[in-house]
């Protein structure tokens, strides 16, 4: 079987996990704990979203985390953008970031539930936010949620995933991420889904897994992804993470047990497990929990025991 190598790796933890949990994390440890995943070797990294504070509390010190952290010149940082205001207060920090990401649902029902907004109205602002940071001379990421199935309306039609990503990618998005929000999907459908999203959208748009392990099958799914070729994935440290709507939806794969695998298997993605595996602990420390990681609590694979 040949899998790619090397596989890019976003990670989401600072944004996709602290906003998850109940407690609002000191931006001090927002600060360290982002500093010492920059020097993971993770090549980008997620750290805060220009949400509006009070629909994100956990994330209000953003800008304050933006100024304050000190990532290495050749890891990319990446802030999630909501909508044009959003864009706006970004872009007064334009100097600390150099990617973007952007996010709707692929069901109706599923983008009501998160933004209150339809497929259409998202889509329609959404391409206005790529082309104006496009302008800018950032690098823009689309993010599709439930693209696999959406927990309100059940299957959701590829063809219907693919359209709205055709519109991000004309819009000026150099990268779709396809995100199984609520852990709904399988092996086989992963493996399918790639080689059409492949086939439609082109060699020159990098195609990017986004798992969740709510139903266990996150890190099956990045495999299935990889034989279709796939390689590029994004992972939150320590399993943090979920999705709001519906209750009950878990985190993200754990990027220690990502890049565990991926090296178990020869598959390069240049970050350090050792030091990933420290953010993590660090992590569970500041949150004072046992965290949903496996490597976090057996350690990496030692041939030598």
């Amino acid at each position: 079987m040949r899998l790619p190598s090397p596989v890019r790796i976003r990670e989401v933890g600072p944004r996709d996990g602290f906003q998850n949990e109940p407690e609002i994390i000191p931006t001090d440890d927002k600060v360290r704990l982002i500093d010492l995943l920059a020097r993971t070797g993770v090549p980008r990294l997620e750290v805060t979203s220009f949400v509006r504070p009070d629909v994100i509390p956990q994330l209000a010190d953003g800008p304050e985390v933006l100024r304050r952290i000190d990532v290495p010149d050749d890891v990319a940082v990446t802030v999630l953008i909501p909508n044009e205001r959003g864009l706006d207060n970004a872009l007064a920090l334009r100097e600390h970031f150099q990617e973007i990401n952007c996010f709707l649902s692929a069901s109706e029902s599923h983008n009501r539930a998160n933004v209150n907004r339809s497929i259409e109205e998202s889509l329609s602002g959404l391409e206005r936010v790529i082309g104006r940071a496009v302008q800018e001379g950032l690098r823009a990421e689309g993010v599709i949620s439930v693209s696999f199935g959406c927990p309100y309306e059940g299957r959701v039609e590829p063809e219907a995933v693919f359209g709205i990503a055709e519109r991000l990618v004309a819009a000026g998005a150099a990268e779709i991420g396809f995100g199984d929000t609520t852990g709904m999907a399988n092996p086989l459908q992963v493996r399918e889904f790639f080689v059409e999203a492949r086939a439609i959208l082109g060699d020159e748009v990098e195609l990017t897994g986004h798992f969740h392990n709510t139903r266990g099958q996150g890190l099956a799914n990045v495999l299935a992804a990889l034989e279709s070729d796939c390689a590029s994935f994004e992972a939150s440290f320590g399993e943090l993470g979920g999705c709001p709507v519906p209750a009950g939806a878990t985190g993200n794969i754990a990027t220690e047990d990502l890049v565990s695998m991926l090296h178990e298997m020869r598959v390069q993605t240049g970050i350090d497990l050792d030091r990933l595996l420290e953010a993590s602990a660090a992590v569970r420390e500041v949150l004072g929990r046992p965290l949903g990681s496996h490597t976090l609590v057996a350690g990496p694979v030692d041939w030598h025991a």
